[in-house]
C-alpha cells in the first residue's frame, strides 16, 4: 500500500498547473487516470475546476468550445492509451474547425518504456497528422520550453492554429525542476501578434473592390474580433454579405448587408467574391467557376490555409483581418464604390421576405401523416422562448438543417466542416459554463445525441445550465431518405422513439417529454427555469429537410451537393452558366 506522497510544489505537474493558472485557464475537461493523477491533483491545489466527464471525446469537445467562447486555449486532460485514442475524434474535429485545444496526457514511467507497461502506446504517432505539435516530454527541465511552445502554435502566432498535444511520462510530472531554469517569461501571456497586410497589395485590393459591381463577402473562423470593421467595410460598399457558419453573428441580422436566405443566387451572380479568413471548402462549392462563374476572388487570412486554397485570389491580403478591412476603408477614403446599389437591394428584399416566411412556414409546417409533430415546429416554438443573446448549439444530420436556418443566434455553435455528430450535449455543458449569464441551449437529432448522451450525467453533477433539446424521429433520417429513394430498402437506420426524458431524469436531469407542439411552448418555459434541463420532443420522420434533399447522403463525385455537382459537370463540359439551375 502507497504511503501518502504530496506532489512537490517544485514538480514538473506543479508547474504545469501553474503555467496553465497564469496563462488564464480556469477550467479543464478531463477524465481520470494514475498516468495524469500528479498532474490531476495539482490543477487542483491552483483552484483550477476539473470538469470531469464520462468520455474523452466528450472532454476535447468542451475544450473546443470553451476555447470558441472564451477567446483562450481550450484545455483536455486525458489518460493514457485508450484515453488517448477515445479522445483522437474531439482532436480530428478540432483540427478541422482550426479551434486552439491543448491536449494533455501520460505515459508509462520511462523505466518501463516500451517493456510493455499498462496503456503504453507511442501516442504522438496517433495524433501528429492532425495537431500542429505534437510531442512526449520526457525531460522535467524542459517542460515549460514545451508547454510554452505548443500554446503558442494552438494560438496560430505565427500560424494556423489548432490543437496541439503534449505527453508527459508519469515519473516525469512528479520530477522536481530547478528553480533557476522556471522562468518567469514563460509563465507570463502572451497577446496574439498582429500583420499589417502589405500596402501595395491594399491599394490594388481597393481598386479591385471600389469597381467591382456584384461584390460579396463571405467571413470565416478567422474573421472572429473583426466584426466591427467588416461591418464597416460591408456599409462603405454596400455589399452583400454571407457567413456559413464559422463566424455566425459576427454580422448582425439586421445589417442590410445580410442576404443568407438568397445563398444560392448571390453566389452566382457576384462578379467579386471576397473570403475573410474562410476557406473554399465543401461548403463554398471549392470556389469553382460552375458556380461563382467568372467572378474574380480577393483572399483576406492571417494564415495561408485561408488565403490561397482551391483558389487564389486575384489579390491576396496577408494580414490581421481587422487591420485589412480597416486599411481597405482607410485607403478608399471618400472614393465612391460601383457597387450595384439596385441588385445588392433587391437581394436583400428577397432575403428579409423569404426570412419571413419561412418563420411563418415553421409556425404552421403541418404534422406528419403519422402525427407527429414537424421539426420545424420545435424549432419555432425554441425561437420563440430565446432571448437575442441565447448560446445555440445546432447538432446532428437531419435535424441540424432545420435548426441552422431556423434558429437565430450572435453565438452560435455546431459539428463544423468535419460533420463531427455528436458535439452538442459536450458544446452545450461547456457553453453553459464559460458563459453562466447567458441562456445556452442545444437543438440536436436523436441519432447524435446518442454519442455523448452519458454528458447528461456531467451536466448534472456540475450544475451546467444548459437546455438539451433531442428532436426524436426515431431515424437516421437523411440516410433513411437516401435508402429509400436510391436503393429502395432500408437498412440498418431506424431507431427507437427512446425515452431520453426518462434517461435524463434517471441522471437528476428536470426533463419531460413533449408529443404535441401545443405543449411545447409550457415545456420551454419550465426547462429553462429548472436547468440542466432535456426535453425529448417527438417529431415526425417523414418530414424532409433540405439536406436530405441535397445529395449529401450519397455523396457524389465532384461536389457535395447535386445541384453543384450538375453543374460542375456541365461546365467541365464547357456548357455551364453559373448559378444555373443552382
Amino acid at each position: 500500500m502507497n504511503t501518502l506522497q504530496p506532489i512537490s510544489d517544485q514538480s514538473a505537474a506543479a508547474l504545469i498547473a501553474r503555467f496553465l493558472k497564469q496563462r488564464g485557464i480556469q477550467r479543464v475537461y478531463a477524465l481520470c487516470g494514475g498516468h495524469i493523477m500528479p498532474l490531476w491533483m495539482r490543477l487542483d491545489h491552483e483552484g483550477i475546476r476539473i470538469i470531469d466527464v464520462r468520455d474523452e471525446r466528450a472532454a476535447v469537445y468542451m475544450a473546443h468550445a470553451e476555447a470558441q467562447l472564451t477567446g483562450n486555449f481550450g484545455v483536455a486532460l486525458v489518460t493514457a492509451g485508450p484515453g488517448v485514442t477515445n479522445a483522437m475524434t474531439g482532436i480530428a474535429n478540432a483540427d478541422v474547425a482550426r479551434a486552439p485545444v491543448l491536449v494533455l496526457s501520460g505515459t508509462p514511467p520511462r523505466q518501463q518504456e516500451n517493456r510493455g507497461a499498462l496503456q503504453d502506446m507511442v501516442h504522438t504517432d496517433l495524433v501528429r497528422s492532425i495537431t500542429r505539435y505534437a510531442r512526449t516530454v520526457r525531460e522535467p527541465e524542459l517542460v515549460l520550453r514545451e508547454l510554452d511552445e505548443a500554446v503558442t502554435r494552438a494560438q496560430g502566432h505565427g500560424g494556423e492554429p489548432g490543437p496541439v498535444y503534449l505527453d508527459f511520462p508519469v515519473d516525469t510530472l512528479r520530477a522536481d525542476v530547478p528553480a533557476a531554469i522556471q522562468l518567469p517569461e514563460y509563465f507570463a501571456p502572451k497577446t496574439a501578434p498582429v500583420c499589417p497586410p502589405d500596402p501595395a497589395a491594399i491599394a490594388d485590393a481597393v481598386e479591385l473592390l471600389w469597381s467591382a459591381r456584384r461584390p460579396l463577402f463571405i467571413s470565416g473562423r478567422g474573421a472572429q474580433g473583426a466584426g466591427p470593421e467588416l461591418c464597416a467595410l460591408l456599409s462603405a460598399l454596400g455589399a452583400p454579405y454571407l457567413d456559413t457558419g464559422e463566424s455566425r453573428g459576427l454580422v448582425p441580422e439586421e445589417h442590410p448587408s445580410v442576404v443568407a436566405a438568397m445563398r444560392g443566387s448571390v453566389m452566382g451572380q457576384a462578379d467579386l467574391v471576397v473570403t475573410v479568413g474562410r476557406r473554399l471548402d465543401f461548403q463554398l462549392a471549392y470556389g469553382s467557376p460552375a458556380v461563382f462563374g467568372e467572378a474574380k476572388f480577393l483572399r483576406i487570412a492571417d494564415c495561408t490555409a485561408e488565403l490561397r486554397d482551391n483558389r487564389r485570389g486575384a489579390v491576396e491580403l496577408l494580414g490581421t483581418p481587422a487591420l485589412a478591412l480597416q486599411a481597405l476603408l482607410d485607403a478608399a477614403g471618400d472614393r465612391q464604390p460601383a457597387t450595384d446599389t439596385d441588385w445588392a437591394a433587391t437581394l436583400r428584399a428577397k432575403h428579409c421576405e423569404r426570412s419571413e416566411k419561412l418563420v411563418t412556414t415553421m409556425r404552421n409546417s403541418p404534422d406528419g401523416p403519422d402525427g407527429l409533430m414537424h421539426p420545424n415546429r420545435a424549432v419555432a416554438a425554441l425561437r420563440d422562448a430565446l432571448q437575442a443573446d441565447a448560446v445555440v448549439v445546432a447538432d446532428g444530420g437531419d435535424f441540424l438543417s432545420f435548426a441552422r436556418v431556423g434558429l437565430p443566434a450572435t453565438t452560435y455553435l455546431d459539428p463544423g466542416s468535419l460533420g463531427c455528430i455528436g458535439v452538442g450535449t459536450p458544446f452545450g455543458v461547456a457553453a453553459s459554463l464559460a458563459c453562466p449569464d447567458r441562456t445556452v441551449v442545444v437543438a440536436t437529432g436523436d441519432g447524435a445525441f446518442g454519442f455523448n448522451a452519458m454528458e447528461m450525467d456531467t451536466a448534472v453533477r456540475h450544475e451546467a445550465p444548459v437546455l438539451i433539446m433531442v428532436a426524436n424521429n426515431g431515424s437516421w433520417a437523411i440516410e433513411v431518405r437516401d435508402q429509400q429513394e436510391t436503393h429502395g430498402r432500408v437498412v440498418g437506420t431506424h431507431l427507437r422513439f427512446s425515452d431520453y426524458a426518462g434517461m435524463a431524469r434517471a441522471l437528476g436531469m428536470h426533463a419531460e417529454r413533449v408529443e404535441r407542439a401545443e405543449d411545447l411552448p409550457a415545456a420551454i418555459e419550465r426547462a429553462l427555469a429548472n436547468r440542466p434541463a432535456l426535453l425529448d420532443v417527438l417529431v415526425t420522420p417523414d418530414a424532409a429537410s433540405s439536406d436530405g434533399k441535397s445529395g449529401l447522403a450519397w455523396v457524389p463525385d465532384l461536389q457535395p451537393l447535386a445541384a453543384w455537382d450538375q453543374a460542375e459537370r456541365r461546365w467541365r463540359a464547357g456548357g455551364a452558366e453559373a448559378g444555373d439551375k443552382l
